[in-house]
């Protein structure tokens, strides 16, 4: 029976490399992406990291340093990161029989009974350099777990990588000498409340936590560490997943680029986020039973507290956005309190089951719903061919002026006619 062979490719700090390839002027230049509202970092380039940035770091304390380095902030753009991601993915999907979109950046690919796995590795990089403008790095192992690491190597330059590494390759000396030099942290599972832990027990490398007892690790941590010791020993236990499971509940949440104090302004928030939700729903191919909507302050400012949520059943399970609305909108009014200054909103559709076994009622309208379901469908198709919000709620507002800040949000380069870049 053929030995199983998992690749994982990953994109190199992705969220800044799509921003390079459509701004040559970013190259070589420290530069980070922002999290909503502009508010902490969550990607940075190799200059970023070389100076000791952590990943997190609220902005506002970076100003000092921005102006002795000159650091390029950017907001995030998550229509370009998504279309992006959909590119490369479609690439790698020619490269093998089966794959797992793992993350909007990474991919697990099953390269069982291919041979000559480095240049097949060096293969895939160039031909997403090439077609898409983006760097990655590939790690092959004989689980998901290993692949994972030989990823983390490949990045590293450990065991000669060039972009490129093969655990499958290394004899069980060699593995044993590469492995002893990493920490434990990296191991896919293994958080930083872990490491601590395992520390206790002189398990510090990923040598150490290869070679622990499985008993003893499933009594002390449970099973699902077992079977990351179990896949960093070769068995495998992690299948792929070719279709990602349907989600038990979506939710929708922002906070707002300013403070809220009106509630018509809040009304047309937890309507556009329900609105987005419902587009999530529909695509899942799944109904809600119920919508929480929830409203909070600034925990971190001296104004007055006030957090709330509610939840507000429907009279049936549906993927209507119009009920979906209704039911956002009675929420919002009946958790409203005038005299504070809010700082965020959002909506969280539960009680998911398929749309195929939702069972109808003695008393519903089967016109109207029939109706319903062809007016989502029609919005649903207009929005997805000429972009979000070309058609949505009137009462999600028109002006948005809550939305959230992003000031320095480079253009849809890829989804939008408008913003193709113009050659001189």
């Amino acid at each position: 029976m053929t030995q199983s062979v998992f690749a994982l490719v990953d994109v190199n700090n992705f969220y800044v490399s799509c921003e390079r390839v459509f701004d040559w002027r970013l190259w070589g230049k420290p530069v980070v992406v922002l999290s909503n509202n502009d508010g902490c970092v969550v990607a940075r380039s190799p200059e970023i990291k070389a100076l000791g940035i952590k990943m997190g770091t609220p902005w506002h304390k970076l100003k000092d340093a921005a102006r002795e380095h000159g650091i390029v902030a950017l907001s995030s753009n998550y229509t370009l990161y998504g279309d992006m991601s959909r590119r490369v993915m479609t690439i790698l999907a020619d490269f093998a029989p089966r794959q797992e979109v793992y993350s909007i950046d990474e991919c697990f690919l099953d390269v069982s009974g291919i041979s000559g796995l480095a240049g097949y590795g060096q293969q895939i990089r160039a031909r997403i350099q090439q077609w898409v403008g983006l760097p990655v790095c590939v790690g092959y192992g004989q689980t998901k777990t290993l692949a994972k690491l030989a990823n983390h190597c490949s990045k590293k330059g450990l065991a000669g990588a060039d972009g490129v590494c093969d655990l499958t390759a290394l004899s069980q000396a060699d593995s044993d000498t590469l492995l002893d030099q990493i920490d434990v942290g990296e191991v896919w599972g293994v958080g930083r409340r872990l490491v601590p832990q395992l520390g206790m027990m002189n398990i510090c490398t990923v040598g150490d936590l290869r070679r622990a007892n499985v008993a003893t690790i499933r009594s002390k941590f449970g099973v699902v560490l077992e079977r990351t010791v179990r896949e960093l020993r070769a068995e495998d236990c992690l299948p792929l997943e070719a279709m990602a499971p349907d989600k038990d509940q979506i939710m929708a949440s922002r906070s707002f680029g300013r403070p809220v104090t009106e509630l018509c302004e809040l009304r047309e928030a937890v309507i556009t986020y329900v609105t987005r939700a419902g587009e999530k729903l529909r695509i899942q191919g799944s109904v809600a039973s119920s919508v929480l909507v929830s409203l909070r302050t600034n925990p971190f400012n001296d104004d007055p507290q006030y957090a709330r949520q509610i939840v507000m059943p429907l009279p049936h399970p549906t993927d209507d956005m119009l009920a979906l609305a209704d039911a956002a909108e009675r929420g919002i009014r009946q958790i409203y309190r005038s005299g504070f200054r809010y700082h965020k909103a959002g909506v969280m559709l539960m009680g998911l089951m398929p749309a195929e076994h939702r069972q109808t009622t003695l008393f519903e309208d089967s016109e109207e719903i029939a109706r319903r379901g062809r007016l989502n469908e029609a919005l649903d198709t207009i929005n997805g061919k000429f972009g979000r919000r070309t058609v949505e709620l009137f009462g999600a507002g028109i002006a948005k002026p809550w939305s959230m800040r992003a000031e320095n949000r480079t253009p849809a380069y890829t989804t939008d006619w408008n913003a193709l870049p113009t050659v001189r």
